[in-house]
């Protein structure tokens, strides 16, 4: 049984990594909105819980978030384990799951710097009509700032502006960077494997780099 967490700043390749490790270890992957959508829809007690809390604008505790984890954990699907990316996201969160005896086997953190991230995101471009993307440096389009097929101009979206992104990446420095450390400090004391892979390389020397570890 493999229960992975998946850690790294936004723009890492946490997405497309995931996928890959799901894929490898016939696990799925589940994200705090998935386990979210999924008690409220069961109509479980902890379900009504969360559902009420959404309906007044609340926001869940760590308790839930942990109680909601470990209801997870007991599916079916989740016989060889499970992959969770964005979960836990902060170090309450964390300590929770470790006081209710949930375990995890491995950690993984794709760690890019921040300037990296920043070239990365701002320099994408989208064709709003079909969602092509491209980057200015590592994918560009033939005409500059046109679509390779329609010739209709590319945009930035919101979230990628270099402003958006270094806000991104302060939330993500003050509440979730913390959990290397208390993981890998964990890992320390029991058999929890933590590990650190180069998010600059390509995506196939990544996905390998972490298929050895795991």
């Amino acid at each position: 049984m493999k229960n992975i967490i998946l850690l790294g700043p936004p723009g890492a390749g946490k997405g497309t990594q995931a996928d890959l490790i799901c894929e490898l270890c016939h696990i799925p992957k589940i994200s705090t909105g998935d386990m979210l959508r999924e008690a409220v829809a069961s109509g479980s007690d902890l379900g009504n819980k969360v559902s009420n809390i959404l309906d007044t604008g609340g926001l869940v505790s760590d308790e839930i978030i942990g109680a909601l984890i470990k209801d997870r954990l007991s599916k079916p699907d989740c016989e060889n384990g499970a992959l969770f990316d964005g979960v836990p996201r902060t170090i309450g969160q964390a300590q929770q799951l470790s006081q209710m005896g949930v375990n995890f086997t491995h950690v993984i953190e794709i760690f890019v710097e921040d300037i990296e991230i920043v070239n990365r995101m701002s320099g994408r471009r989208v064709h709003p009509g079909s969602g092509r993307n491209y980057h200015v440096l590592y994918n560009p389009p033939q005409t500059e700032g046109a679509d390779d097929i329609t010739g209709e101009p590319l945009v930035q979206r919101e979230d990628d502006k270099p402003e958006t992104v270094l806000k991104r990446l302060e939330v993500y420095h003050d509440q979730t960077k913390p959990l290397t450390d208390f993981y890998r400090s964990l890992s320390q004391k029991n058999s929890l494997k933590f590990f650190q892979v180069d998010g600059l390389d390509s995506v196939e020397k990544v996905f390998e780099n972490i298929s050895k570890e795991i």
